[in-house]
């Protein structure tokens, strides 16, 4: 199976796992959990997925390379101990903690996480020594003499023997008691992921012309050469670097991440020749609405190859502008949620000659939640001790700054325990920043009421979401102009067809799309459609054709 339904059946398998009786009992005790063991070709995506699915799950994770591994880390050191049995007194061997199994406890103190993944890769290339401990693992869920914790689900990842010369089969009595899982590569579904990762558009662009460049592995009597995912992705991550410092990539870097010597330098040539359309059609201004006729006249009569490369960049640079976009909503959306919360704590005060604030002794004061509440309930009963007047009351900049803390408690809480992405921690910190700001405002204007400053906030979060509708509008014109472009350069030809298929895959796109109306979309989108569904039905007369 591709990555994308390995990655959806572990999902399922620690669902299934950590479902729980009306007891508080697992539903499938322990003894029953198999580990999941994944085995599939180098550089897929086996050990991606398992922080994602950690994340989307909401469990912790502990990875290990188990091959970096000796006996004594992973099951314990010996040492001598005296028990008793019948009586008598007798000297043991016992082990101590397995680093793994502590390192299951000392992350679930770290985040807070009861319950998890313990990723062990490269199970099968494990020394002779410690074969017989990993196989007490897969088994009895064992380390030495310590047990991983209820909770834990355990997923091991291996290479087939024909990628890796230090690989040792399981036995039958093993391999009956793991969830095996067969991964192969599929560019269609690494698309998917890099169009969400915003991975560069040359590399994208370049793998949608060549996809059997996508995977390759081969031997040779030079030793092997291969391209795989991660390679492609390390190389589309220093490419976007390169761009931003203003370097150029050329074959002898390239060769450095897609070591196949072949492929590097067929992409190290599409590399230029993608860099010099982009300068020759000046795509910039095309998408700005400013179109020169020679350059239509250029297009039409371009090579395939070209075309196709024109198309590439139209599409990288809308859909960079639509995540940019998609970016800020999600931190609009974000900081809408903690403007309610402002909203509840700065409107439930009382004036009257004291400092205007949340009044605690309310219900609306006791219904708030999160840390805010405790904070400003500490700074009350501060206050009433120090004998302060109104104490019971709060100022504005006391009840931004409680909020901003809760935030960002919550934050760190999140990061601390690995929950949050990247993309996810740049939203945050826009957040952050956005409270930051409003409170210095407030502090500047010295508003004398918490309905004040709420109404001054209010102003504030419209400008926003006026700066949002304008770059929504300017989106929209950006992939207006770039339809302009095609209709007069290749009419309704395969390179619109390509341009509204690469639409449809891409989530930053489709996202966009559901917010702006794009006649000129919709109605080639159902052409499409029309012809597709015209293809299948030929598809199916001729498949009834033969059959009779």
């Amino acid at each position: 199976m591709n990555i994308k339904r390995a990655k959806q059946e572990i999902k399922d398998t620690i669902e299934a796992y950590l479902l729980k009786d009306e007891y508080g009992e697992y539903v499938i005790p322990q003894i029953r959990q198999r580990p999941v063991l994944l085995l599939g070709a180098p550089g897929i995506g086996k050990t991606q997925i398992m922080e994602q699915i950690a994340k989307e799950c909401g469990i912790a994770l502990v990875a290990y390379t188990i091959t970096h591994h000796t006996r004594q880390s992973a099951i314990g050191l010996p040492f001598v101990s005296k028990q008793n049995f019948g009586g008598r007194e007798y000297t043991v061997t016992e082990y101590t903690m397995s680093e793994i199994v502590a390192s299951l406890y000392e992350k679930m103190e770290k985040t807070g996480l009861s319950e998890g993944i313990l990723f062990i890769d490269e199970i099968n290339c494990v020394s002779e020594t410690l074969a017989p401990a990993m196989l007490q693992f897969l088994q009895c869920k064992t380390f030495g003499s310590h047990a991983i914790p209820q909770g834990w689900i355990i997923v091991a990842a291996g290479n087939p023997p024909e990628y890796n010369k230090s690989v040792r089969e399981f036995d039958v009595v093993t391999m009956d008691r793991v969830k095996k899982i067969e991964v192969e590569p599929d560019f269609a579904v690494w698309k998917e992921y890099a169009q969400l990762q915003q991975l560069h558009p040359a590399v994208i662009s370049y793998l949608n012309t060549r996809t059997a460049h996508f995977y390759k592995m081969e031997t040779t009597v030079d030793g092997r050469k291969f391209a795989t995912p991660r390679g492609w992705e390390d190389l589309s991550q220093m490419l976007a670097v390169y761009d931003a410092l203003g370097k150029e990539m050329d074959r002898e870097v390239v060769v450095q991440y897609i070591q196949h010597e072949t492929i590097a330098k067929d992409f190290a040539n599409y590399l230029e020749l993608y860099r010099k359309y982009q300068m020759d059609y000046q795509l910039e201004e095309v998408l700005e609405g400013r179109i020169d006729p020679l350059l239509l006249k250029k297009a039409a009569h371009a090579p395939f190859d070209e075309r196709l490369s024109v198309v590439g960049l139209l599409l990288g640079r809308c859909r960079n502008r639509f995540a940019e976009l998609m970016r800020v909503e999600q931190a609009t959306e974000l900081f809408y949620g903690e403007l309610k919360k402002l909203k509840m704590h700065l409107l439930s005060g009382e004036t009257g000659g004291e400092p205007t604030g949340v009044n605690l002794q309310t219900d609306s004061g006791r219904e708030a939640v999160g840390i805010a509440d405790r904070v400003i309930a500490a700074e009350r009963t501060d206050n009433a001790e120090k004998g302060n007047r109104g104490s019971e009351f709060l100022s504005v900049d006391e009840i931004l700054s409680a909020v901003l803390a809760d935030f960002q408690a919550e934050t760190e809480c999140r990061k601390t325990a690995e929950l949050l992405t990247r993309q996810e921690e740049q939203t945050r910190r826009r957040v952050t920043e956005l409270l930051e700001q409003y409170r210095r405002e407030l502090r500047k204007e010295d508003v004398p009421d918490g309905e004040t400053a709420f109404a001054r906030i209010r102003e504030w979060f419209d400008g926003e979401q006026d700066a949002l509708e304008r770059e929504l509008a300017d989106a929209g014109a950006m992939l207006e102009h770039a339809f302009d472009f095609l209709e007069a350069a290749f009419s309704a030809g395969q390179e619109m067809v390509i341009f509204v298929t690469e639409l449809n895959r891409d989530p930053y796109s489709v996202h966009f799309l559901q917010e702006y109306e794009c006649e000129r979309y919709y109605r080639y989108n159902r052409e499409l459609l029309f012809e597709e569904s015209g293809r299948a039905i030929e598809a199916r007369l001729r498949e009834v054709h033969f059959s009779d």
